[in-house]
């Protein structure tokens, strides 16, 4: 199809969190699978420190595991510049006082992970700069990023979530042994200490007793100076379901699926997420009753609307063995490789990844800019 008539879609990856390559690894699965009739694609790297940079789709598509080693951008490609333009943005390289290579795009689809990504940072310069892209706007990225907030954001809204005790780096130099007993006092054994705005289970232990908690949270508040304990909930299931809006009308809602873990005592961390050796099972769908899919994928929806989400997101929740059902967290950008979670589920569903894509990208052109 010639360039004119195509949507120049704008993806940008990498970053300076500690998920800069899940993001190289999510934006290789992208390249690969996008319908290259109707979307031209201008690569866009944001460097582990920081700076922008243009990126082939060659380069891009390229990014695979690699010997169990997750791809990652190098420092030395010349640095790049954002600026927008009437009906998009144009990304051009600085060659000394120069900038060469200048490209135009239509719409922006950040596949980042982490702070600096899918915290509302980035998406206010697109708001800022007038352009449309894929994904939550600013309150309900940083709100979704940040598990403290949104945890309080959903309770406020009468969803069921996990009970937890947040710390600050602050709060837990001045008096750790207060916190401490409030912990114990409060949740049952085991519990999750958590990085408050992290993502793919960097920097997340499991405290099976109270003296494994103080070690816990100087491991999080290495990755974060805000940590959550949380409630762990022993046998309970882990659903997660892929939540894809809509223009008009209620978002729509995926198949569940099943995360089961082969030890009792193991959880779904990043080393299991990304380099997976034999450790964890996804079910996909998940095996559940009928009247339980209507509650967790009425429940799903209704976590994506209390917190504002736009796009896409990946809602996931714990079902006790009576079936009491708890949510756990939403992801306003998951994992989105075609081996991910959120791709799978909408396949089982009946969407595949390249026509997912195109969907989020169309959503995303007919999204107006400003608030909304």
């Amino acid at each position: 199809m010639p360039e004119a008539t195509r949507t120049r879609v704008a993806i940008i990856f990498g970053g300076v969190s500690s998920e800069h390559d899940v993001s190289c690894l999510t934006a290789g699965g992208v390249t690969r699978a996008i319908d290259a009739d109707r979307f031209g694609v201008v690569g866009i790297g944001i460097t582990p420190s920081g700076r922008w940079v243009q990126v082939s789709t060659d380069d891009m598509a390229a990014m695979e595991v690699a010997g169990g080693v997750l791809p990652r951008l190098d420092e030395s490609r010349p640095t790049a510049l954002l600026v927008p333009t009437e009906h998009g943005g144009r990304v051009a390289t600085l060659d000394g006082d120069r900038l060469v290579d200048a490209r135009d795009f239509d719409v922006v689809f950040a596949l980042l992970h982490g702070p600096f990504g899918e915290d509302g940072t980035i998406q206010g310069l697109f708001e800022m700069h007038g352009l449309r892209y894929v994904g939550s706007g600013v309150a309900a990225s940083a709100n979704g990023m940040d598990k403290d907030l949104m945890k309080a954001a959903l309770q406020s809204a009468g969803l069921p979530v996990c009970p937890w005790v947040k710390i600050t780096q602050q709060t837990w130099a001045e008096d750790a042994d207060r916190l401490q007993r409030r912990i114990e006092d409060s949740l049952a054994f085991p519990v999750y200490v958590k990085p408050a705005r992290g993502g793919s289970s960097v920097g997340i232990s499991r405290a099976a007793t109270p003296a494994d908690v103080a070690p816990a949270v100087e491991e999080a508040l290495r990755w974060d100076p805000k940590v959550i304990v949380e409630e762990g909930f022993v046998g309970a299931r882990e659903i997660e379901l892929a939540v894809l809006d809509r223009l008009d009308g209620p978002p729509r809602v995926s198949l569940p699926g099943e995360i089961r873990m082969h030890t009792e005592d193991a959880f779904y961390d990043y080393e299991a997420k990304y380099t997976p050796d034999g450790q964890v099972d996804l079910d996909i769908p998940a095996h559940v009753s009928d009247t339980l899919l209507a509650r967790v994928q009425k429940i799903a929806a209704r976590t994506f609307r209390a917190l504002g989400s736009e796009g896409l997101a990946r809602v996931d929740l714990f079902v006790t063995p009576d079936e009491e059902v708890f949510v756990n967290e939403l992801n306003t950008m998951p994992g989105f490789t075609y081996l991910s979670m959120y791709p799978k589920l909408w396949e089982a569903s009946g969407l595949s990844y390249p026509d997912l894509i195109a969907e989020l990208i169309e959503l995303a052109v007919h999204r107006p800019t400003g608030l909304r």
